[in-house]
């Protein structure tokens, strides 16, 4: 397996389970698994977040479809689980598993309003972050939701450390396009550019990509367009289906998760699909959504 590595932390299969927590109230960590069906037609994401200074858990897993269909699972108030990642509310157990690092994982979930048993194979290789402890898999996604079969792609990632939902915006985004190529990239709001985790995993296999940026247009609230400028591959990104979270900190401080499915057009004209979210804390609005030129 290719790990591509930007960081100074050093990142092995270790790194798969989970890690002891720092003393800090918003230290967490963190797991995401993506995936879209091949078509573009049914998508969805689990996270499994950690807040062990809260003793608390927040777990979330959405289903979308391209007519708008939406299904959720969300709590934010869900008991810490133990090693094994089983976390279970009122309503709902979940298991995430990892037989095979950096190879192979598995979520499930069972309650009233989704089912899933899904299978994530890594597909291009490992890409740890620079600027925080924290990688990201394009993976292949097979297995059912509620009991139909389903094959597609998408992506899974895992982070440790501080991170303040309350403060920081960023835009973040993962798909794959019609000819196999898996593309990630990440910019967060900080009022100056630096060198953003990005990558591009095709035949060659998976690559840093230096000089990414991106920038967004607003419909109101809303993203109406991201473009993501990877140098010689600018690709264009429209939501397709919103599946939202709202976050509330434990002083009652709101801020907006609006994650979506969206499609993918390069300017040499491929497609494709993924997901990409857009965080908004409070003040969202007056951060830099562009790079200043």
């Amino acid at each position: 397996m290719r790990i591509v590595n930007m960081g100074e932390w050093p990142l092995d299969q270790e790194d798969e389970r989970q890690h002891d927590p720092g003393g800090e109230p918003l230290w967490n960590e963190s797991w995401y698994y993506d995936f879209v069906s091949e078509d573009g037609g049914t998508a969805g994401y689990v996270r499994l977040g950690l807040y062990p200074g809260w003793n608390r858990a927040w777990y979330w897993a959405c289903l979308v479809t391209a007519g708008g269909g939406t299904v959720a699972v969300l709590d934010n108030e869900a008991a810490l689980p133990a090693r094994d990642l089983t976390v279970a509310g009122p309503a709902y157990t979940a298991a995430h598993r990892t037989p095979d690092p950096f190879e192979r994982a598995e979520i499930h979930l069972n309650s009233a309003e989704l089912t899933l048993d899904l299978e994530f194979r890594s597909a291009a290789g490992v890409y740890g972050y620079a600027i925080t402890p924290r990688y990201e898999i394009p993976c292949e996604v097979t297995g059912t939701i509620g009991g139909v079969p389903f094959r597609g792609h998408g992506e899974r990632d895992h982070s440790w450390g501080v991170r303040d939902w309350w403060s920081i915006s960023w835009l973040w985004s993962s798909a794959r396009l019609d000819d196999g190529t898996y593309l990630h990239g990440m910019r967060a709001n900080l009022g100056m550019e630096l060198p953003w985790p990005a990558f591009l995993a095709g035949k060659d296999g998976l690559a840093h990509v230096e000089g990414f940026s991106a920038a967004t247009v607003f419909d109101g609230d809303r993203p109406a367009r991201t473009v993501l400028n990877f140098p010689g591959c600018a690709t264009t990104v429209r939501p397709i289906a919103f599946a939202p979270v709202t976050l509330t900190s434990p002083e009652g401080v709101v801020a907006e998760f609006p994650r979506a499915l969206c499609a993918y057009e390069t300017e040499d004209g491929r497609t494709g699909y993924g997901w990409t979210e857009w965080h908004q804390p409070p003040g969202w609005r007056e951060h830099a959504w562009e790079p200043r030129v």
